[in-house]
């Protein structure tokens, strides 16, 4: 009998230290789990305090202007369907979009036109885009996290995601509400890139579920159910690209390839738009580190907020946004050197690392090569930070 019985224990220590070795281990050192922070980039930088809880920006480069999708702590940890945080009742009810302009340091919340929904804003992803017709006008791209109608709790269905359209002029003080897309297609969106007509928009569903079961198995075993989606005002919404592991953010550059960086695993997708608007992947990009927000210069560059320490973050910064969660910024380009010769086709480099008490929770980051300054808030973040990153 005790023969039996060790036989069974061997047998069971041994999956469960193999599937340590396959699965935990490499989950773990991604996540940051023993990491030794390299601060770099973090000497010349300046916090703007009054710009919090900002979880995506966008630069409009020829004016300098920033655009930012803010919130406050506090009502992050308690509304932000991404990570799971459900309580309604603890939502902000004075969500809105600012301008920063960083050479005067001037600040403008944009007042709000048109947009009659009792629902309000909860902010999330965005973009900014100039009009096909006049690049004076932009649209503004939001994902807005409803919560659920009829008494339902958050908590169980989740949140009632939608993607909202609102129209502005370069340097104007308002934002004018013209459209709110709703479709089964827009389950779990985090993120939005826009086009220059107002009509159509791609966007990412971070996970395939919005509450259960299924959605913590894809957070442990990182199971590939994310996607991109594709809403046109007259078409209507798809699929552009399923199966993807974990993908939150998404951006696009000027020859209308698509980037896709991950909170589930340590890889940056480069996904190319077909005739039809729905998007293959090109090439995969790896890293040592989880993602979240890419953005792409005017120089073709594309930048990513790198997770040093992804369990601090979500196990300590989320729940108290005071405690600091260290930050990165990561460019991505053709490899021009030597070794691109043997399959080394991009160049990662980290251009920034901070222990949290310069840039806190960083969860996306904006390069501006005119003027050499890097932007980087994050949707707990206590304050935007700027940093001069010139040669």
């Amino acid at each position: 009998m005790a023969r039996i019985f060790f036989s069974v224990l061997a047998v069971v220590v041994a999956v469960v230290f193999g599937f340590y070795q396959l699965r935990l281990k490499p989950l773990f050192n991604v996540a940051g789990v023993g990491r030794v922070l390299e601060p770099k980039g973090n000497t010349n930088c300046k916090a703007v305090p009054q710009l919090q809880a900002c979880e995506k920006i966008i630069l409009h480069a020829p004016s300098g202007l920033l655009y930012l999708a803010c919130s406050t702590p506090s009502s992050r940890t308690h509304w932000t369907p991404a990570v799971l945080r459900l309580n309604e009742t603890g939502m902000s009810q004075s969500d809105y979009v600012a301008t920063y302009n960083p050479d005067t340091g001037k600040i403008t919340r944009l007042t709000v036109l048109g947009f009659t929904s009792l629902r309000g804003l909860s902010l999330h992803g965005m973009d900014v885009v100039p009009s096909s017709s006049n690049p004076n006008e932009l649209w503004v791209y939001l994902i807005n996290h409803r919560k659920p109608l009829g008494g339902a709790k958050a908590s169980e269905v989740g949140a009632d995601s939608v993607i909202e359209i609102f129209k502005t002029v370069v340097g104007g003080t308002s934002l004018t509400h013209v459209t709110t897309v709703e479709d089964p297609v827009i389950l779990t969106p985090n993120d939005v890139v826009g086009s220059p007509t107002g009509k159509s928009f791609h966007f990412s569903n971070d996970h395939g579920a919005k509450t259960g079961i299924s959605r913590t198995i894809e957070l442990y075993l990182t199971w590939p159910r994310s996607s991109v989606g594709f809403c046109h005002l007259d078409k209507g919404c798809k699929i552009a690209i399923g199966k993807l592991p974990g993908i939150n953010g998404i951006t696009k550059a000027k020859n209308d390839t698509f980037y896709v960086p991950s909170a589930g695993v340590p890889e940056l997708r480069v996904l190319e738009r077909q005739a039809d608007d729905t998007l293959v992947v090109t090439d995969i990009i790896p890293t040592d580190r989880l993602m979240d927000n890419a953005s792409v210069d005017e120089d073709g560059i594309v930048w990513a907020a790198g997770f040093p320490d992804a369990l601090q973050m979500v196990g300590e910064h989320f729940e108290d946004p005071t405690i600091p969660s260290p930050s990165s910024a990561l460019a991505f380009s053709l490899n021009t050197g030597k070794d691109a010769y043997f399959g080394q086709k991009f160049k990662v480099e980290k251009v920034f690392e901070d222990d949290g008490n310069v840039a806190s929770g960083t969860t996306t980051v904006v390069h501006d090569p005119r003027r050499g300054l890097l932007f980087l808030t994050g949707v707990c973040s206590p304050h935007l930070t700027v940093c001069n990153v010139r040669q």
